[in-house]
């Protein structure tokens, strides 16, 4: 039995200020990619948020068959903590319920599904497509999967604190001494720097960024300095 899952397009609501599709376009001419798509649940109306570069058609479909709730595209990719190639998706047994639909619309079915780790405990996610030969998909992918990274970051942040109780909530709480050593690293100084910088240990400024990952629930320096920017914690380097 299969939890129900309302899709909420967000790029259909008016007070929407954000053209939020345009972004992703935006994206997918950048990256070389066909479609990209984000999705994120709502941790306080428990409502599955999303919108896409899908043509309507298709849209209407996935709608439509509910087929949200059989994805595994968001299903199985929301329990990684890792991008998840579509490819490791085939044993799935939701895998042809979905791609079969998707191949009759002619579809890529060469794809990843980033995840984001919310800090209020909501998972986003940012999936990219690609109807490019198998080989050429592998070396794309690789290419590209840093800016996916970054950007799904900065998107869903920039979603998520659309909402003005979760940016209350979601705001995490650095020491000033986390925010200086993260505002030198947006101006591109190393570890090694920063310490010399402020007469600590190069050891010391990784115990402050480590923690700083943590509280804003990323796995790498370079999302924390993207998520604390788009947060105004910090200016851009």
């Amino acid at each position: 039995m299969h939890k129900r899952i309302d899709l909420i397009d967000l790029a259909g609501i008016p007070e929407v200020q954000r053209d939020y599709v345009g972004h992703l376009n935006k994206l997918c001419d950048s990256l070389g990619v066909e479609h990209a798509t984000y999705f994120a649940s709502n941790p306080i109306s428990g409502k599955m948020h999303g919108f896409t570069t899908y043509p309507d058609d298709w849209k209407s479909h996935y709608v439509a068959h509910r087929l949200q709730e059989y994805d595994p595209t968001l299903n199985s990719a929301s329990r990684s903590v890792a991008p998840v190639d579509w490819r490791r998706l085939t044993s799935d047994p939701e895998y042809d319920r979905v791609f079969k639909d998707a191949h009759d619309f002619k579809l890529p079915a060469q794809g990843v599904t980033v995840p984001i780790r919310g800090m209020f405990g909501e998972i986003g996610l940012l999936c990219a497509c690609s109807s490019v030969p198998h080989a050429e998909w592998i070396k794309l992918k690789r290419d590209i999967l840093g800016s996916l990274l970054n950007n799904a970051v900065h998107l869903h942040d920039t979603v998520m604190n659309s909402d003005p109780l979760l940016k209350t909530l979601r705001q995490p709480k650095l020491s000033s001494r986390e925010i200086e050593i993260l505002q030198w690293v947006a101006a591109g100084k190393s570890q090694q720097d920063i310490g010399d910088i402020l007469m600590i240990s190069s050891r010391t400024v990784e115990v402050h960024m480590r923690s700083t990952r943590e509280k804003l629930c990323t796995i790498s320096t370079a999302q924390a300095v993207g998520r604390a920017v788009s947060l105004g914690l910090i200016q851009p380097g």
